[in-house]
């Protein structure tokens, strides 16, 4: 799912390509795509773009009858941008928005559909939309110590919450706990001050860092390789890889459709967390330790 720095990059793309620029028309052609019924997406027709924001994962894009559209792109959902225009199959390609300056398309790979467009009026609308979580980038120490503190989850679902904080997922926690050295089940409320510094510093780092990334393969161009699992990531798609810091190899745990990876000597002092599926499985015979992880393997 595209998170705040892939989001940022896409809505630069966006600013530079239809700011100012008037909308021909929006083809529609996903049957679920679509999740508000008034105002349809017609009334942008013929107005011109004012203003593009990010809400969380959201992109927003404002015209100068106050009329927005808000897409949410999900786990699969992309942009892509053509000089030409393009004509929806309702297939793979849900959407495509005709400007006086080229299309906007949006495309879903697989079956299951997920990504939304809303269509609302105001700031009211919008607010509708917002989940509420802080602006991670801007937020004092302060702030994001006291939001992180407001209720006793893990550290990892904590920075996934979009009521928490905005725009952070699955991929982006990773490299966040990797670089502030904290175990991804840390409970929040077990932080000291010294380690909510920490972490805060190394959300901001890890997300201006992969801002600047992106926006330099992108190169000034449209960006088409928008991807979870990326190339100088420290852990996050790296399981069973060295860590690039201490060289010993990523663990994970997997709960439902994602998992979670992490280093075992930087983040959790060499110990193993639990993994549900195995962990149940193996139960006393579950490893606690690298050391005995690898004794399990040289067996089998």
């Amino acid at each position: 799912m595209p998170e705040l720095p892939d989001v940022t990059v896409y809505i630069e793309a966006l600013e530079s390509r239809i700011l100012g620029k008037t909308l021909l028309r929006a083809d529609i052609a996903g049957p679920f795509l679509v999740r508000t019924v008034e105002p349809p997406a017609s009334a942008a027709h013929g107005h011109s773009i004012r203003e593009l924001r990010r809400i969380g994962k959201r992109i927003a894009v404002g015209f100068d009858n106050d009329v927005w559209l808000v897409l949410h792109l999900m786990i699969a959902g992309r942009l892509h941008w053509s000089e030409k225009a393009k004509k929806p199959d309702g297939r793979r390609t849900l959407a495509a928005l005709v400007f006086d300056s080229g299309c906007l398309t949006l495309t879903e790979a697989g079956s299951r559909k997920r990504a939304a467009l809303h269509v609302v009026l105001g700031d009211e609308g919008l607010r509708a939309l917002d989940p509420g979580g802080i602006d991670v980038m801007s937020a004092s120490t302060d702030d994001f110590g006291r939001v992180l503190a407001s209720a006793n989850h893990t550290l990892k679902r904590a920075l996934t919450d979009p009521h928490l904080f905005s725009g952070i997922g699955n991929a982006y926690s990773d490299e966040i706990l990797h670089r502030a050295r904290l175990s991804p089940v840390t409970l929040t409320q077990r932080l000291g001050d010294e380690e909510i510094a920490r972490l805060h510093e190394a959300v901001r780092e890890v997300l201006t860092e992969w801002i600047e990334r992106l926006r330099a393969d992108a190169g000034g161009k449209f960006p088409e390789k928008v991807t979870a699992f990326r190339e100088g990531m420290a852990v996050h798609g790296r399981y069973g890889q060295p860590c690039p810091r201490c060289g010993a190899k990523v663990q994970r745990i997997r709960y439902a459709n994602n998992e979670t990876n992490y280093c075992a000597v930087c983040q959790t002092g060499g110990k193993l967390l639990a993994d549900r599926a195995l962990s149940r499985l193996l139960r006393k015979d579950w490893p606690k330790t690298l050391e005995e992880l690898e004794e399990m393997r040289s067996r089998l």
